[in-house]
């Protein structure tokens, strides 16, 4: 009997257990899955949810895995595209054309890597998608909720990135704080997916404030408890407490902290102020921010981080051997997020000529002819930025003509270029009312116009000329030179366009045609050949800089200035 009994068990084994182990494994995605952490904010917001996110990231890509961070956003539009940039900042634009939040630029910028449509979620994109389905009939007649059917898309979406089998470990930023009424759908979403996946598979950074009272003369950690507290009220646990604050945290107070907020001592992270944000990889890996997180998450540290790269630049931007000033002319300028890409571009490409850019930052509307010697006397370069609308364009204007007068390096983005072209016309082939047909419909020389593919689109959302496109670069040229190559892809937003119909008489007066889209012919770069330095662009340069590789448009241009400044 006792010999039967045990032949009966070992077939039970033999046939049951790789069942039972294959819907383990597949219902559970215990192996071979990749890994989760969700980053909440609480207290306040811009406390550097990205910023943290992005450097966790890079560390973690830097010990060898796989990493990629998306950001879910609780706002009701689709995507920032319809934004006012006073409202959010720069809008940021991907390869496949996604536009996204700015945030996505600084995980491109930090780990050199592209992100996508997928990279960036918002609950108006979330809320469309239901509906579509309920439409089609897809819920077979259920009432549609909140939960379970908002969650369901929202965690689908979240674990899109995890399932292609490209990454190793996914980040998730959760725009907003935690209490926000905007916020509760992702929080119960992300309650449910660490649930779901299980222990060492998930795990939730929550990011917030100790402030300091001056009065008081010491920080203050009830803020973080009552965030904490407001966090576990919603089900979740923090399993790292990332605390911003202005003056180095005591061990006391990090006891105090892991005590009351229910997180062990060595995952209370101390993240302080720094002079750049390109320091915070460097000060997460002294706190040992990766290392409890791999930890969390049941994986190796492998090797330690190589950051040897990433340190020269800093050292690069700490030492810099000269120092310029750059003009910024843009409508948006009282907003430092307006123009955040070509900020850090700046930083990236001062690093690679070893220069501090001084970044002067002038609203063109306050520019014309009376004053533009006085507002340019002390800068070294000018650089017209990219917007819409009228306000502002004549002091644009009047800057790119000051630059081409007086030989200083001038280089235009996209609206910044289409301003030089209307420069041109007007000041040398006499085209006195030359403009764009996006200021001006009635002009007489339409030297910038509508796309022709744009003149029946009437929805503003998604439908710009957006995401990469080719450029053939025409040899001995300045764009030639700077590239090394005669065929490039950059990434566009716009509607308006050089005019092909002036394109010929524009380039016989002097202003060269250099790049070119070999499918629409559309112009993307022209110049100057008798300037020392006078370029400008249809796309936006800034999108793919980073400190791993920073723009050679944007590295010419601080070298011009460089040089400009010597004389």
């Amino acid at each position: 009997n006792y010999l039967i009994s045990k032949l009966v068990f070992s077939q039970y084994i033999i046939v049951f257990l790789p069942s039972f182990l294959h819907n383990y494994n597949t219902n559970n995605n215990i192996m071979n899955q990749t890994k989760y952490i969700f980053v909440t904010g609480g207290v306040t917001s811009s406390l550097g949810k990205g910023i943290i996110a992005a450097s966790l990231a890079k560390l973690l890509q830097a010990r060898g895995y796989r990493t990629t961070i998306q950001k879910f956003d609780p706002y009701l539009n689709v995507d920032p595209g319809t934004l006012n940039p006073y409202e959010h900042g720069e809008c940021y634009v991907t390869d496949d054309g996604a536009e996204t939040d700015l945030d996505l630029g600084h995980y491109e910028r930090f780990l050199n890597v592209p992100t996508s449509q997928a990279n960036n979620v918002t609950t108006g994109r979330i809320y469309l998608s239901v509906i579509e389905k309920e439409r089609r009939g897809e819920f077979l007649g259920k009432t549609v909720q909140v939960v379970p059917h908002i969650t369901n898309e929202i965690k689908d979406r979240m674990q899109l990135l995890g399932k292609t089998g490209d990454f190793d470990i996914v980040i998730t930023e959760i725009g907003g704080t935690v209490g926000d009424i905007e916020s509760l759908p992702y929080i119960e979403s992300v309650r449910q997916l660490v649930w779901d996946m299980g222990e060492h598979n998930a795990i939730v950074i929550h990011l917030t404030l100790v402030p300091y009272l001056a009065a008081a003369g010491e920080l203050k950690t009830k803020p973080t408890q009552h965030s904490v507290k407001t966090l576990m009220e919603s089900g979740i646990k923090a399993d790292i407490l990332v605390c911003r604050t202005e003056h180095e945290i005591s061990d006391e107070i990090r006891n105090k902290l892991a005590l009351f907020c229910n997180v062990k001592r060595e995952a209370v992270i101390q993240s302080i102020d720094a002079s750049t944000i390109y320091e915070v990889p460097n000060l997460m890996l002294e706190e040992g921010l990766d290392v409890v997180a791999l930890k969390k998450l049941d994986l190796p540290k492998k090797a330690a981080p190589d950051l040897k790269n990433w340190n020269t630049f800093l050292r690069r931007i700490k030492n810099p051997k000269h120092i310029v000033n750059i003009g910024l002319i843009g409508k948006y300028v009282e907003m430092q997020d307006c123009y955040k890409s070509i900020l850090e571009a700046f930083i990236h490409s001062g690093a690679a000529n070893e220069t501090k850019v001084n970044v002067i930052s002038i609203h063109s509307e306050y520019i014309d002819a009376s004053n533009v010697n006085e507002k340019f006397k002390d800068l070294d370069a000018i650089l017209v930025a990219p917007g819409f609308g009228e306000r502002g364009i004549e002091g644009k204007i009047a800057a790119v003509q000051y630059a081409r007068e007086n030989k200083m390096p001038f280089f235009g983005i996209c609206l910044g270029m289409q301003m030089a072209v209307i420069e041109y016309s007007r000041n040398i082939l006499g085209y006195a009312d030359a403009n764009s047909t996006e200021m001006n419909e009635q002009t007489a020389h339409p030297v910038v116009n509508l796309m022709e593919e744009q003149k029946n689109v009437t929805d503003k959302g998604g439908t710009m000329r957006l995401g990469a496109w080719k450029c053939d670069i025409k040899p001995n040229t300045l764009a030639h030179k700077i590239y090394g190559q005669t065929t490039i892809s950059e990434r566009h937003r716009h509607r308006y366009e050089y005019n092909s119909a002036y394109v010929n008489v524009l380039h016989e007066a002097g202003l060269k045609a250099s790049g070119v889209n070999p499918d629409t012919g559309l112009v993307e770069i022209i110049e100057l050949e008798d300037h020392p330095f006078f370029i400008g662009v249809q796309y936006h340069p800034e999108y793919k800089s980073t400190v791993a590789n920073p723009h050679p448009l944007f590295v010419n241009f601080v070298a011009a200035a460089v040089k400009a400044s010597k004389k």
